[in-house]
């Protein structure tokens, strides 16, 4: 088969190699798919770039996590009705050496999930990672319904998953975004207010919820901490799954203060059971008429430098697709 990979960490241009490999077999309980779609996560580029620094985990790396296509071939104990269905995955490359950017990939059974008929190939490949960890920030510290819920960062790919899907829990939400284009994106997502992050944000943020908010979802936990503590209600929380730095400072006695709760929520690390609820509730909203995420760059497999590149330095909004 066709496949990306790397065999050492750095520069993508440098690293990525397109060539030919065996075809995997899946094992049992796993599932073979037929990639035509494979979705370029920032995660999947800071691994090949050994932005956190763990080193090479296999000798070999085909990268990225999330992907859909169709089921061609399925192991020991899995139904054959799953062959010739339209899935989509996450996970491929979580804990395993092998991902999406390639002609096949084989995941276990519970990491794959029907594409619903009127979703586009590419849709279902921009899903796994980003709503899977929106989902659980979104549900961390419980129901939602007639809560006011904060999406910092509404207008990206964590961001408008995790409006859409607050939206759906009965929360009324408000977004920031950093550009008015971006606004458009948080509204369409189902964001009820959308802030732009300048000057005065906690008193407009203040306006809209004068007794503060009672959850936020957060994706620049240093860049905002100050923020989200200055507009939390009592006993409110904070679920990140991101930072713009590494050891950032935090208003202790702030948070002390309103008996705050921080969740921090990295997606390869949700439980199984988390993961599961998360692709129904994704599936659900898709099916209800949510249009999902916009797709900025598609990028053919034999130019997939290109797309980690994109994704490093994005021109525009959206997710960035290798096409197989």
């Amino acid at each position: 088969m066709k496949a990306a990979w790397y065999e050492k960490q750095g520069a993508a241009r440098d690293v990525l190699t397109v060539g030919e490999m065996d075809e995997p077999r899946p094992l049992a309980g796993e599932v073979r798919i037929r990639v035509a779609a494979s979705g370029v996560n920032p995660g999947d580029v800071k691994k090949r770039q050994n932005a956190f620094g763990v080193g090479m985990p296999y000798p070999r790396v085909i990268p990225h996590s999330d992907g859909a296509g169709i089921v061609d071939a399925v192991g020991e104990g899995v139904s054959q009705e799953w062959i010739g269905r339209h899935v989509w995955c996450y996970g491929a490359q979580s804990y395993r050496p092998f991902g999406t950017a390639a002609e096949y990939t084989v995941v276990p059974l519970e990491q794959v999930v029907p594409l619903p008929e009127t979703v586009p190939v590419e849709q279902g490949a921009s899903l796994g990672i980003p709503g899977i960890t929106a989902h659980r920030a979104v549900r961390a510290a419980g129901p939602l319904e007639g809560r006011t819920v904060l999406v910092q960062g509404g207008a990206g790919a964590v961001g408008a998953c995790a409006v859409q899907l607050a939206h759906r829990a009965g929360a009324r939400v408000i977004a920031t975004c950093r550009s008015e284009s971006d606004k458009e994106i948080a509204s369409r997502a189902g964001a009820h207010e959308v802030l732009l992050t300048d000057e005065g944000l906690v008193e407009r943020i203040h306006g809209l919820a004068p007794d503060g908010v009672h959850h936020i979802v957060e994706v620049a936990f240093a860049a905002n901490i100050n923020v989200d503590a200055a507009v939390l209600a009592q006993g409110g929380s904070i679920a990140t799954y991101a930072t713009n730095a590494s050891t950032p400072e935090i208003p202790f006695w702030q948070l002390v203060f309103i008996n705050a709760r921080i969740f921090f929520v990295g997606s390869d690390d949700i439980p199984g059971e988390a993961k599961i609820e998360a692709t129904r509730a994704i599936n659900q909203a898709l099916e209800a008429g949510w249009p999902g995420l916009g797709i900025a760059e598609r990028v053919p497999l034999d130019e997939i430098a290109q797309a980690h590149e994109f994704v490093e330095h994005p021109t525009k909004s959206g997710r960035v697709i290798v096409t197989i």
